[in-house]
């Protein structure tokens, strides 16, 4: 017969059991109400995030300035518009060479387009004109038919535009206030607090800020070094509208891994369009090399001491980012997850039991401390 279970041990699991369900279903029931919470001011918080980025990014001249002389309001006023005409200035340099390329480019696609028509006409897919005209009518149908969702959508962009505008607005006066004035959030934070938390959340604030800061200019930096290097292939190879892709890839690079694939995918496009197969693939094997050495040389080198997450991870918090809440999501995952990290990690130093110092090597001034007593 074999050995019967203890009651005694078998009440106690079953309890601590429910415990800790109990105890989880309640974690898991507040992180619900702070989603839901979140979703609710989500009007609100997004802009004060984009100033948030904005400013770590803007923080380091305004605080040059100030360690100069200047007062903190001149200081922020200069950096602001500086940034404004720099940003103007990326628009126009993406703008202006597109505008002046989109009848070739319109072209090239034509042609691309017959150039994929003749190859499936032959073998080994056989299409005739007869099919293709017969899918491009069925396809003619269908977006007839669905007019009204269609309109729908566009009134939905043009929305999602105009809300666009209204939060970038919004988060570049937040960016100027918090230039001028952030140096005297945390010690006003602090005193506006009770007992541990007003050590505690300040702490935290901090150690968030130093870790977005990080995360914001080690990502310029990689995304600078890429368009760099993917611009001067680009040149090399004899793609058109180099510095509009070179600036696309600075761009995109905020958004790690989903923007390096996107600006590459553009990158490859154009070059099939305008120079052919060729020199296409030549591409596409410049952005991989590319990519690599970011993946394995700069990213470390850039974010060694910067966010300490693993590229499984990062892939991982974009690929969630992006499902729950599209771009944005995408923008803010890594961010999100770094910020998460830390808390986790204050967490464990505050919960954590102190380290036990080692006795003393026995030696003759212990041996005489022990005579004495």
């Amino acid at each position: 017969m074999g050995p019967t279970l203890n009651t005694g041990k078998t009440r106690s699991a079953m309890r601590n059991a429910a415990r800790v369900s109990a105890e989880t279903l309640l974690i898991l029931l507040l992180l619900y109400l702070f989603l839901e919470l979140l979703g609710i001011a989500w009007s609100v918080l997004w802009p004060l995030v984009v100033a948030l980025l904005l400013t770590t990014l803007t923080w380091p001249p305004v605080r040059l300035l100030r360690r100069r002389g200047w007062p903190p309001a001149l200081a922020a006023s200069v950096v602001t518009v500086l940034f404004l005409a720099l940003v103007v200035g990326i628009v126009v340099l993406i703008a202006v060479p597109v505008s002046a390329q989109a009848g070739k480019l319109a072209q090239g696609v034509v042609d691309g387009i017959e150039t994929v028509r003749d190859w499936a006409s032959g073998p080994p897919l056989n299409i005739s004109d007869d099919q293709v005209n017969s899918g491009l009518n069925s396809a003619v149908d269908k977006m007839q038919a669905s007019v009204g969702s269609i309109a729908n959508a566009t009134l939905s962009g043009v929305s999602t535009v105009v809300n666009g505008l209204v939060t970038t607005i919004l988060a570049l006066f937040l960016m100027f206030f918090f230039l001028k004035d952030g140096s005297r959030f945390l010690p006003w934070l602090g005193r506006q607090l009770p007992g541990r938390l007003s050590t505690d959340l300040p702490e935290i604030a901090a150690r968030s800020w130093n870790t977005l800061g990080s995360f914001v200019r080690a990502q310029a930096f990689v995304g600078l070094l890429d368009a760099i290097f993917i611009g001067l292939g680009l040149w090399i190879v004899g793609v058109p509208l180099v510095l509009p892709l070179a600036v696309l890839t600075f761009v995109t690079a905020f958004v790690p891994i989903v923007g390096a694939v996107f600006a590459g995918l553009v990158a490859v496009l154009i070059a099939l369009v305008f120079n052919g197969w060729v020199k296409a693939l030549i591409v596409l094997g410049i952005i991989l090399l590319v990519q690599q050495l970011e993946g394995n040389v700069f990213q470390p080198m850039v974010q060694s001491r910067g966010l300490g997450l693993h590229a499984a991870v990062v892939l991982l918090a974009v690929t969630l980012g992006g499902n729950l809440a599209g771009i944005v999501g995408s923008l803010l995952a890594v961010p999100v997850a770094a910020l998460v990290a830390v808390i986790w990690g204050y967490l464990r130093e505050q919960l954590s039991d102190p380290p036990v110092e080692p006795d003393p090597a026995p030696g003759p001034a212990r041996e005489e401390a022990a005579a004495s007593e």
